[in-house]
C-alpha cells in the first residue's frame, strides 16, 4: 500500500512538472505566466481529487499504526500542498486553516473522550474547512467525497485482506476478557448443596435465610410460602439464588 501511494506521488509530481502551463517561454512575463499556470495545475478539481485521496489514503495506513508514522506524514504532506497552493491562489484563508485545525483538535480529543460527538464535531469541522477552501464548492464535495470512499476502500483492503487491526485505538478499547478460562466468574456457583437439607431461620415469602449447618445461607422457594424453623431441601442453585422445596412435601 505505501508503494501505490508513492507511485501515484510520483505521477502526481511528474505530471505537474511537463503541464503544459508550466512550459519554459522566452516572453519577459514567462515566469509570471508559469506561476499562473502552475496555480491553475495545483488547483484543478482533478489534481485536487487526488491531493485528498493521498490524505485520506496515508491517514487510513497511520490509523493501523501504533505510532505516528508513514501515512501520518504522507497524510499531512498533501493536506499542507493543498492549503499552500489554495492560499496562494486566493482560495484557502486562515479562517479555513483554523477550522482545519480545530477539527484535527477535536478528532484527537475524541480518542480521550467516549460518547462521539466531539468526533463527529471534529470530522465536520475537516469537511468544512475543505469545502471552503476550494475554487469551487461542488467540485470540492465530489473530492471529498471520492477520498473517503477511498479511504473506506482502504480500510476494508487492510482489514479483510491482510488481516490488519487498528493498532491506534488499542489503548481505548478493553481487549482482556473475562471468562471462566482465565479464571473469573461472576459468582460462585455452589452445585455441591444440591440435595442437602437446610432449616429456616425466617419465614419464606417466598425468599429469606435459611441455616446450613453452621452457615446462613439466603434462599427463595418456589414461590410458595415455608414458616421458619421448617425443613427444606435444596433443590436448585443458579448463581447465588438457592431455590428450596419443603421437605415434608416430598
Amino acid at each position: 500500500m505505501q508503494k501505490i501511494i508513492l507511485f501515484m506521488m510520483f505521477i502526481f509530481l511528474a505530471l505537474s512538472i511537463v503541464s503544459p502551463s508550466n512550459a519554459i517561454s522566452l516572453d519577459d512575463a514567462s515566469s509570471t505566466q508559469a506561476t499562473d499556470g502552475w496555480l491553475w495545475w495545483m488547483t484543478n478539481p482533478f489534481v485536487v481529487t487526488i491531493i485528498l485521496c493521498i490524505a485520506s489514503i496515508g491517514m487510513v495506513l497511520q490509523l493501523f499504526q501504533p505510532h505516528f508514522s508513514f501515512g501520518g506524514m504522507i497524510s499531512i504532506f498533501a493536506l499542507f500542498i493543498f492549503y499552500v497552493t489554495h492560499m496562494i491562489a486566493g482560495y484557502a484563508t486562515w479562517q479555513s486553516i483554523f477550522i482545519l485545525v480545530l477539527g484535527i483538535l477535536l478528532l484527537l480529543l475524541e480518542l480521550i473522550l467516549p460518547g462521539g460527538i466531539v468526533g463527529i464535531l471534529g470530522f465536520a469541522a475537516i469537511i468544512i474547512s475543505l469545502l471552503s477552501s476550494g475554487t469551487d464548492t461542488i467540485h470540492m464535495a465530489y473530492a471529498i467525497l471520492i477520498a473517503l470512499i477511498m479511504a473506506f476502500l482502504g480500510m476494508v483492503i487492510l482489514m479483510k485482506f491482510f488481516g490488519k487491526k487498528l493498532n491506534m485505538f488499542n489503548k481505548m478499547v478493553l481487549n482482556d476478557s473475562t471468562d471462566t478460562e482465565k479464571g473469573y466468574v461472576s459468582n460462585k456457583n455452589r452445585t455441591e448443596l444440591l440435595g442437602l437439607e437446610a432449616i429456616t431461620t425466617t419465614p419464606l415469602r417466598p425468599s429469606g435465610t435459611a441455616m446450613l449447618g453452621n452457615e446462613r445461607i439466603d434462599v427463595v422457594t418456589e414461590g410458595g410460602y415455608i414458616e421458619a424453623h421448617k425443613k427444606v431441601t435444596i433443590i436448585k442453585v443458579e448463581g447465588v439464588r438457592i431455590v428450596v422445596r419443603e421437605s415434608h412435601q416430598e
